[in-house]
């Protein structure tokens, strides 16, 4: 994954955009970290979802110069065979200020297509006018409370790499229930750089230990993992340790040249 990952823009010198260029999308396949959790190439998956990308800074040119400005929200599924490294999705999105497009719909169609081919699944592309949508919502478990992690007292040591041994449950008695911790940070595994977000886990099943799930959360602080390899470690690590009937793991990182991707898995 290293050595792959080494072949894109992540980490690197970056230009100003001069054009679009679909080349520039940066395929990353989702199989080698997926097995590294016990989920072999080709297998059933043991959960549904998608990566939500926000593109906050989505402009490009109608046919006479004029520029636009959209909020763009791009949905891959979680099925797919590849995810895409967010600095060529940055630069790509880049491409298109220059870019004379003849509507809304044919700049819509032109980035299904090429996100489509790129990630070798069917995508969903919107674009929302920018003056409607000041900040996105966070990702929502339906409608129950929820509690936030951060206010309990507990002595932490674990800063990675992740612990799915500190998990645990205190009864067997099912509870459905929503918690968040806005305290989660991992690190870039090409730069270094942090990486924050906040968390959602919605289960339901045996009452999780909420000081224990802390600790858990906190061990990915001196992680190196992309977004996406840390929401479905959390997902399978609950699922193998507190064994929920029913399990949503959300997460909302901070966004970075006006992208954020906030992986859902359930």
């Amino acid at each position: 994954m290293q050595d792959l990952l080494a072949q894109s823009a992540l980490g690197k010198p970056g230009a100003q955009s001069t054009g679009y260029d679909a080349s520039l999308l940066f395929a990353v396949p989702r199989a080698p970290a997926r097995e590294m959790l016990g989920l072999p190439p080709g297998g059933a998956l043991p959960f549904a979802g998608e990566d939500v990308w926000t593109a906050y800074e989505l402009s490009w040119l109608e046919s006479r110069g004029k520029p636009r400005v959209a909020i763009g929200e791009l949905r891959v599924p979680a099925n797919s065979l590849f995810l895409i490294e967010s600095k060529s999705l940055k630069l790509y999105f880049n491409g298109f200020n220059a870019e004379r497009m003849e509507g809304t719909d044919a700049l819509r169609t032109r980035v299904l297509a090429d996100l489509s081919t790129a990630t070798g699944a069917v995508v969903r592309f919107d674009l929302t006018p920018a003056h409607t949508m000041v900040n996105a919502a966070p990702p929502h478990a339906g409608t129950w409370p929820v509690d936030s992690l951060d206010g309990i007292a507990v002595a932490i040591d674990d800063f990675g790499p992740p612990r799915p041994e500190l998990l645990a449950t205190l009864d067997a008695q099912a509870v459905e229930e929503t918690l968040s911790t806005d305290v989660f940070k991992s690190n870039c595994p090409v730069t270094g750089q942090p990486d924050f977000a906040s968390v959602w886990i919605h289960y339901r099943g045996p009452r999780v230990d909420r000081s224990s799930l802390l600790r858990y959360l906190v061990s990915y602080r001196e992680h190196a993992a992309l977004h996406e390899q840390c929401v479905e470690r959390i997902f399978v690590d609950l699922l193998a340790h507190c064994r929920p009937e029913a399990l949503a793991v959300s997460a909302r990182f901070t966004r970075r040249g006006g992208l954020d991707i906030n992986p859902q898995r359930a």
